[in-house]
C-alpha cells in the first residue's frame, strides 16, 4: 500500500458487514494522533485536491466554516475532491473568513430562510409530513450538482419566514430548511449538527426534520458524537443528523471508530503555545482582567486549586450556585472543557490556563476547536477584527475531527 492510499478494510468479520477501519495515509496507522498533530499545526492550508470525483458542498448557517473545514477534511480522506460551492450566513464578516480560508466560490449574506421556500403539508396516503414542492428562491438560485449539504442551524430562530409556513416557530423553520434545500436541489447527502439537547425541543424539530427526510426517500442516521470518543482533547458533544438518498449512511459510531486516536489531553494540543503571547495581536493575547479576577486567578495558583472557593466568588454566587466551573482553572493532563464564546472571560466557564495566570488565547481556543494553524481569522477583516468576533466564531465551531466523522458517515 502506497502512502497516497487509504487504509480501508473491506470487511469486518466480527459484525459481518462492510466497515471502514482507518482513513489516514500510510505511515500514521500505528499512531493516528501523529496525523492529527501534523494537521492541527500545519501552516500551508488544505492539502491539494485529490484525484477523485469532485464533491460539491453547500454550507448553510456556515459562520467561518468550522463544520465545512472538518467535512472537507473527511471527504478528502475518502478520496474526494472537496469544493465549497457556497456558504450562507447572516454574519458577513464570518462569510469573508470562510471564503478567505476555504476558497468558497460564492457567499450569500442572507438568512437561509430567504433562499428556499419551505412549505410543509401531509402526505394524504400516509399522514406523514411532506415538503410541498420546495423551490429555491431567487437569492438561492444558481447552485447545480451539489453533492453534499451541510449546516448547523441555530437553536433559536432569528428570522421570520416570508412564505406559507409563517405560523410555525421560527427556530423550527431553520432546521426544516435543511431538508427543503436538499429536496429542492436534489442533493444526495446531508449533514446537520446541533447541540445535544436539540432533541428536547418543544416543537419536535428533530423528529419533524427526520420525518421530512424519510418522506422524500432519504435514509437517516442520527445520534450524539463525543469529541472524547474520537480521542480529541475536549469534552464537547454534538448531535448529528446524516441523511442519504442512494443508500443508508455509514453508522456514526463506526465513522468515529475509523477516525479515533488514543485519548489526548489539553497539553497535547496547546503545549507549544504556552509562551506565545503577544500584546497587540488578538490571536495571541488575552483581555486585561479586572482586579477582582486577577485576585481570583492568583488565589487558584497560590493554593494549587482548580475550583474557586465560595468566599472568592462574587457575592451573588456565595449563597449557592450551580456553576462550579465558573472561574475555574483548566487541567494540563485532562481534556479541555467545552469551549464556548466566553472563553476569554473567567466568569463564563473553566477557561483559566492551567500553567499561566491568564485565560486562553484565541489561538489556543482555536486549536482546541480543531482549527489548524493556517486558518486565518484576521486576513479578510484586518483592523475590523474584534475580540467578540473571535469569541463567537471560535466558540460556536465544531471541532474538525467531529465534522470529519460526520463526512465519513455521509460519504463512505
Amino acid at each position: 500500500m502506497t502512502s497516497s492510499q487509504l487504509l480501508l478494510d473491506e470487511m469486518d468479520q466480527q459484525d459481518g458487514g462492510n466497515r471502514v477501519h482507518g482513513l489516514l495515509p500510510d505511515g500514521y496507522a500505528q499512531d493516528p494522533s501523529e496525523w492529527w498533530s501534523d494537521y492541527i499545526r500545519a501552516q500551508g492550508g488544505l492539502p491539494p485536491l485529490s484525484k477523485g470525483a469532485r464533491l460539491r458542498i453547500l454550507d448553510l448557517f456556515s459562520s467561518v466554516g468550522g463544520l465545512a473545514l472538518g467535512v472537507s477534511t473527511g471527504a478528502r480522506l475518502l478520496g474526494h475532491r472537496a469544493v465549497i460551492e457556497g456558504a450562507v450566513d447572516t454574519d458577513i464578516d464570518a462569510l469573508r473568513v470562510h471564503q478567505f480560508n476555504l476558497k468558497t466560490k460564492r457567499i450569500i449574506h442572507e438568512s437561509v430562510l430567504d433562499i428556499v421556500d419551505v412549505s410543509i403539508g401531509k402526505d394524504r396516503s400516509t399522514g406523514t409530513l411532506k415538503l410541498q414542492d420546495p423551490v429555491m428562491l431567487p437569492l438561492g438560485s444558481g447552485f447545480q450538482d451539489i453533492s453534499l449539504l451541510i449546516g448547523g442551524p441555530p437553536c433559536q430562530g432569528h428570522s421570520t419566514l416570508n412564505n406559507r409556513t409563517r405560523s410555525d416557530d421560527p427556530k423550527n423553520k431553520l432546521m426544516l430548511a435543511m431538508p427543503a434545500v436538499a429536496v429542492a436541489l436534489d442533493i444526495n447527502a446531508v449533514v446537520i449538527e446541533n447541540v445535544p439537547n436539540v432533541v428536547n425541543d418543544h416543537g419536535n424539530v428533530v423528529e419533524r426534520t427526520i420525518e421530512l427526510f424519510h418522506s422524500h426517500g432519504y435514509h437517516v442516521e442520527s445520534g450524539v458524537v463525543s469529541a472524547r470518543n474520537l480521542g480529541w482533547p475536549q469534552t464537547r458533544k454534538r448531535f448529528f443528523i446524516v441523511a442519504r438518498r442512494d443508500k443508508a449512511p455509514f453508522p456514526l459510531n463506526q465513522a468515529v471508530d475509523a477516525l479515533h486516536m488514543p485519548p489526548k489531553d489539553l497539553s497535547w494540543i496547546i503545549k507549544d503555545l504556552i509562551d506565545r503571547v503577544s500584546e497587540g495581536d488578538l490571536m495571541h493575547s488575552t483581555p486585561t482582567l479586572s482586579k477582582e479576577n486577577e485576585d481570583r486567578v492568583a488565589w487558584l495558583f497560590k493554593n494549587k486549586q482548580y475550583d474557586l472557593e465560595n468566599h472568592m466568588r462574587p457575592k451573588c454566587h456565595q449563597n449557592g450556585h450551580t456553576y462550579p466551573s465558573v472561574y475555574g482553572r483548566m487541567k494540563w493532563n485532562d481534556p479541555a472543557p467545552t469551549i464556548t464564546g466566553g472563553f476569554q472571560t473567567p466568569g463564563r466557564g473553566r477557561f483559566i490556563h492551567p500553567k499561566k495566570k491568564r485565560v486562553l488565547t484565541p489561538h489556543e481556543a482555536a486549536r482546541i476547536q480543531g482549527f489548524p494553524d493556517w486558518f486565518d481569522f484576521a486576513g479578510p477583516s484586518g483592523d475590523a477584527l474584534k475580540r467578540a468576533m473571535l469569541g463567537k466564531w471560535i466558540g460556536d465551531a465544531v471541532p474538525s475531527i467531529m465534522g470529519a466523522a460526520a463526512a465519513v458517515s455521509a460519504l463512505a
